[in-house]
Parts: C-alpha cells; sequence; structure tokens
C-alpha cells in the first residue's frame, strides 16, 4: 500500500532518533499490521509517554489528487465529545451582537474589531465567524487571517446569520478539515483523557464526514489508509 513519507512523518520522526521510552512502546505494535479501531484506540492510549494530556490525532491518506479541485476535499463535522479544548469564538457583525453575546462569543465587536485585525490583533480568539454584510469589510484583512486559518468562510460555515447555532456547535466540539498538499488529512479528535468509547465515536464521526465530502471527480478507493496517534506516541495503522 503506497504510503507518502508526509503520511508517516506525521506521526514519527525517524525511529532511530527517538528515545528509550519511545522505542520500549513502539515495540508493542506491529509496523505493518491493521489494527481493528477499538485495538488502535487501545494500543493508542497503552503507547502514551507524556506527561501531560495529549492530544489524539489522525492522518487519513486519500486516494486523490489534491491538484485537481474537483477531487479536494473539505468540510466539518462536530465530534459528539468534542476535541477537548474548548475554542474561544470570535464573532464580527453589525446585526448580530446580542445574539453573539447570548450565545457565548467570547469577542463580539465592528468595525473597530476589524481594524484590530489588520493590526495583527488576533490573539483573543480561535475561530472567527462574521455575518454576511461584514464580509466586504473584512477583506483588507484577510492576508492577516488567511494564512492564520481564521478567514471566515461559507464553505466553513463561518459565514452565516445563524449566529447563534454557529457559536454553539464550534463550542461543542465542531472542527474544520481539509487535505493538505500530498492529499492527507490530519485531524486531532480527542484527549489522552478520553475513554475508549469517546475517541471510538469521535474517529467514526469525523471519517463519516470525510465520506460525505468525497467529490464526484474522485475515482477508484477513496481512503487508502488510516493511523491514529498520540502527541508524542508512536503510530497505528487502523483497518477499514
Amino acid at each position: 500500500m503506497g504510503v507518502p513519507v508526509s503520511y508517516w512523518n506525521a506521526c514519527t520522526t525517524n525511529y532511530m532518533h527517538r528515545g528509550k521510552k519511545y522505542k520500549n512502546v513502539a515495540e508493542k505494535i506491529e509496523r505493518t499490521k491493521l489494527y481493528p479501531l477499538a485495538e488502535a484506540i487501545q494500543l493508542v492510549k497503552g503507547t502514551s509517554i507524556a506527561k501531560f494530556d495529549e492530544a489524539v490525532e489522525v492522518h487519513v491518506n486519500l486516494g486523490i489528487d489534491p491538484k485537481k479541485s474537483d477531487e479536494a476535499v473539505r468540510g466539518t463535522v462536530v465530534l459528539p465529545h468534542g476535541t477537548g479544548k474548548t475554542k474561544r469564538v470570535a464573532v464580527i457583525t453589525s446585526t448580530k451582537a446580542k445574539e453573539a453575546q447570548e450565545a457565548g462569543a467570547d469577542v463580539v465587536g465592528g468595525e473597530e474589531m476589524i481594524e484590530r485585525l489588520k493590526a495583527g490583533k488576533v490573539d483573543d480568539f480561535d475561530v472567527l465567524v462574521a455575518t454576511p454584510e461584514m464580509m466586504p469589510k473584512l477583506a483588507p484583512a484577510a492576508k492577516i487571517l488567511g494564512p492564520r486559518g481564521l478567514m471566515p468562510s461559507p464553505k466553513t460555515e463561518t459565514v452565516t446569520v445563524k449566529i447563534k447555532e454557529a457559536i454553539e456547535n464550534i463550542k461543542k466540539g465542531k472542527v474544520n478539515f481539509k487535505n493538505d498538499p500530498q492529499g492527507v488529512v490530519h485531524q486531532v479528535f480527542g484527549k489522552i483523557s478520553f475513554d475508549e468509547q469517546k475517541l471510538s465515536e469521535n474517529l467514526s464521526a469525523l471519517l463519516d464526514a470525510l465520506q460525505k465530502a468525497k467529490q464526484s471527480g474522485v475515482k477508484g478507493k477513496f481512503i487508502k489508509s488510516i493511523a491514529i496517534c498520540t502527541t508524542m506516541g508512536p503510530s497505528v495503522r487502523v483497518a477499514q
């Protein structure tokens, strides 16, 4: 099964450059074996080596040509149990400020906030939501927001009049995903402190959303291979 180098580098670096603790736990995993999902999650939890609550990541190698727009994959999904991190939401609006505040937005503003963004002040939120009438005014800040993945877009449902729904979904655990230049989707789907059922349900929801995001231009096998790992731990290949 062909797997790009970047795919495995996402979960592990050169084995010879790893420490003794890493090598000891890595020996519990057969590199070429495809593990059932439940067993793969057990292995990932059992081979965590960090002293902090590591993120659990999935790296999905897709059978797409990422250079073709009719094959590129992009979508959103609300993970049933969130990612383990509460996201700070900022809203730019001239019509829905009260609704945004009541829904729990961390930052709410209008044109004055756009001036702050244009000056590079983007450290007090993780997700930016805007109502449609603000998008033309927000355009000058795109060069600041775009490279950071913060520019609102209808594709990620962050340009919307349904402000309350958008905020609630983000707070619940909504994530955006898209393939990288090698055709791989990388996504955190929980924390090592999550129990196995929560991790399994989150990953299943994400994989279902990936399948639904498949474009009509994709031919052949869509999901070629799946690997999961913790922030610092070895990767485990997952059977489909």
